[in-house]
């Protein structure tokens, strides 16, 4: 029986390869016995897909074993976003939720997510609980689709009217509609399709989607995630129509990115700085905000100024959720573009990300161009960049060790005045940037990031960040 491991979400592992039918039961079937061990069965669960290879079809094998141990599940008629399959949680009073998706992984990859009560990330303690319980297959219990239904046990519905109602207790979206925006959307091919037509369609304000088919290959990218080189097409077609602005929402629409009216892109530590002074600044809210080691110092910034605590994590929502939970966050977010708002749920919300970023322009009179000169007045200009690097399994022990070892006086010229080892190695630099060394959760890839307050040192941080990971 082979061994599977849950990462930062749940688990992720190449199609046909070890992402197989039997494999995805083997998880369901982990999940149920959590759950019964939890004494929560009783509460249901639901289960969606995005549009990757089978998804479809791998989302009803996990709810035969579901309804197999007596688990009612709600199963979405169609691929689903990630957070409207989260607010569906919460609306139907459900135990959790199966997801089969594998978000901005390369097209080769499928997922299986978890999500407990609340529609949030499970913490590393339930994961690993979920990991044990995974058996061998002859130790998975199955149900025919059609006999789960003719018995009531599954229900396929559409989870687009609940959240869509909660959206509009969250924002008021009329005077989007009426601003006249010319906004350019990249789906991504991923299940943000059609969603912000459906959303602020019939008012001044005019919406043009690309990438807004099924294609499981992901043409022109590299895969559906909303970062440089990904996005340059997108970018492009915004430029062409003379957009205020350019939304991207990767393959499952948790995450979003942005360009400008001038058809750059604003990184995701920028986004979430916009988002704070959103929140602080435009809409004047307080709050705990909780926020991954991996993203902005903006952030803490802002949060001085506006007297308001920041909460620092690990990265990943299995790490956001549960502390936006325990404080009662304004707002949670992450590097990879993942954004959560209070009285939501604790997820990853790409859509409503992106209609947040709408109002702050319409509130503001401001493009996107001059909201980031509005920061960096408040804060400072703050630079952003990032590289990953595959490596060989068998030489991960060497390269930890050796960061483990590592302590530099300088990095990139700068003093390092602290090192923080809360997830993966964080040199602290005396500007206050920082430099970052990490594994990925989710694939077998090695981070290196880094943030300053100087341009011209961001290519020589990441340099000594590659030669300390001995990468170069």
């Amino acid at each position: 029986m082979n061994t599977i491991k849950f990462g930062t979400d749940g688990w992720r592992a190449r199609i046909a390869d070890a992402y197989t039918f039997d494999n995805l039961r083997r998880c369901t079937q982990g999940f149920a016995s959590f759950l019964q061990e939890q004494g929560s069965t009783d509460k249901g669960v639901i289960i969606g897909y995005d549009k990757r290879f089978h998804a479809e079809n791998f989302a009803a094998a996990a709810a035969e074993v579901m309804a197999a141990n007596g688990i009612h599940v709600w199963l979405t008629d169609k691929a689903t976003p990630t957070p409207t399959i989260s607010y569906a949680v919460v609306d139907k009073k459900a135990a959790g939720a199966i997801n089969i998706t594998a978000s901005h992984n390369p097209p080769l990859d499928s997922g299986f997510k978890v999500r407990d009560a609340f529609g949030g990330a499970i913490p590393p303690h339930d994961l690993k609980a979920i990991e044990a319980f995974i058996p061998a297959i002859d130790g998975v219990k199955r149900m025919e689709l059609d006999t789960a239904v003719n018995n009531g046990l599954i229900d396929i519905f559409d989870a687009a009217p609940a959240y869509i109602a909660q959206i509009n207790r969250l924002i008021d979206l009329q005077p989007i509609k009426d601003a006249g925006f010319t906004i350019a959307v990249d789906c991504m091919w991923g299940n943000g399709a059609g969603w912000f037509p459906r959303l602020l369609g019939g008012g001044k304000t005019i919406i043009h989607e690309i990438h807004n088919k099924r294609n499981p290959i992901f043409p022109n990218m590299q895969r559906p995630e909303p970062i440089p080189p990904n996005v340059d097409h997108g970018l492009a077609f915004a430029q062409e129509l003379a957009a205020d602005i350019l939304i991207i929402n990767d393959g499952d629409a948790d995450r979003v990115g942005f360009g400008d009216e001038n058809g750059r892109f604003i990184d995701q530590l920028r986004v979430y700085g916009l988002m704070g002074y959103y929140f602080m600044g435009v809409r004047g809210e307080r709050g705990p905000v909780v926020k991954t080691i991996s993203t902005t110092k903006m952030l803490n910034k802002l949060c001085k100024r506006y007297d308001v605590a920041v909460h620092e994590t690990g990265v990943g929502f299995k790490y956001i959720a549960p502390k936006m939970m325990e404080v009662g966050a304004m707002i949670g977010g992450e590097e990879s573009g993942g954004y959560a708002f209070r009285d939501h749920v604790p997820e990853r919300d790409g859509i409503l990300a992106g209609l947040f970023m709408l109002d702050m322009m319409v509130r503001t009179g401001k493009k996107p161009s001059e909201l980031l000169d509005t920061l960096f007045d408040l804060v400072g200009e703050h630079y952003y960049d990032r590289i990953d690097s595959t490596f060989d399994r068998e030489r991960k022990a060497d390269i930890l060790a050796t960061v483990d070892a590592a302590r530099p006086s300088t990095i990139g010229g700068l003093n390092v005045i602290d090192i923080v080892t809360v997830d993966g190695h964080q040199f602290i630099m005396e500007d206050g940037g920082w430099l970052l060394i990490r594994f990925s959760g989710t694939e077998p890839i090695i981070r290196v990031y880094c943030e300053t307050t100087h341009e011209d040192k961001v290519a020589a941080i990441l340099d000594d960040g590659m030669k300390i990971a001995g990468l170069r």
